[in-house]
């Protein structure tokens, strides 16, 4: 079988398959069936693809989730960082923790919001909230979209082994009349 490519178009497909000297009516079915198999397969594999892709992002997500948790849970254990101005006034308790840049640039690259008003990027735990808040509802969507992906796959399957299993009646039909030809029936 061909390889289907998004820019083949049905005829195209329809020229590569290969039959046989047969040109009866099934057989012409058949490589019909058999090229709309083609295409259900690569708009399937094209789905696949974007759901690894998605799936990649769900498991970026999630390690930034369990980041931000674990820093969460240093501020609340004491363990954060007291910034002190020049002046010398704390500007944030040991209740507090950084943001790493990497959760930073995450959430920057997907306009995720975070409160950092005041350009510290130091977070307390109600910031930190937010911040899980905002993290987990971008988890949502990618995890929705994924849903839907499935659902589009789950359809081109079933189409490629509908037009698969054509195929191949049309294919054994063709056979059988050709056999009872032969044998003069």
């Amino acid at each position: 079988m061909t390889q289907v490519t998004g820019t083949q178009n049905l005829s195209q497909i329809m020229a590569d398959i290969d039959l046989g000297p047969a040109g009866g009516v099934q057989m012409m079915f058949a490589k019909l069936q058999m090229a709309q198999s083609q295409i259900c397969k690569s708009q399937a594999n094209d789905y696949m693809k974007q759901i690894q892709d998605i799936q990649a992002e769900q498991k970026a997500c999630a390690d930034m989730i369990a980041t931000a948790r674990d820093l969460q849970n240093k501020g609340n254990n004491g363990e954060g960082v007291g910034i002190k101005s020049i002046s010398g006034t704390t500007t944030a308790g040991k209740d507090c923790y950084p943001m790493p840049q990497e959760l930073v640039d995450f959430m920057d690259e997907r306009k995720l919001s975070y409160p950092n008003a005041d350009k510290d990027y130091i977070l307390g735990k109600d910031e930190w909230d937010y911040t899980l808040k905002s993290l987990t509802n971008y988890q949502e969507q990618i995890g929705s979209k994924t849903q839907t992906l499935m659902v589009y796959l789950q359809d081109f399957i079933g189409q490629y082994n509908s037009f698969l299993q054509g195929a191949n009646t049309a294919i054994s039909n063709a056979n059988q009349v050709l056999t009872n030809i032969a044998r003069g029936q």
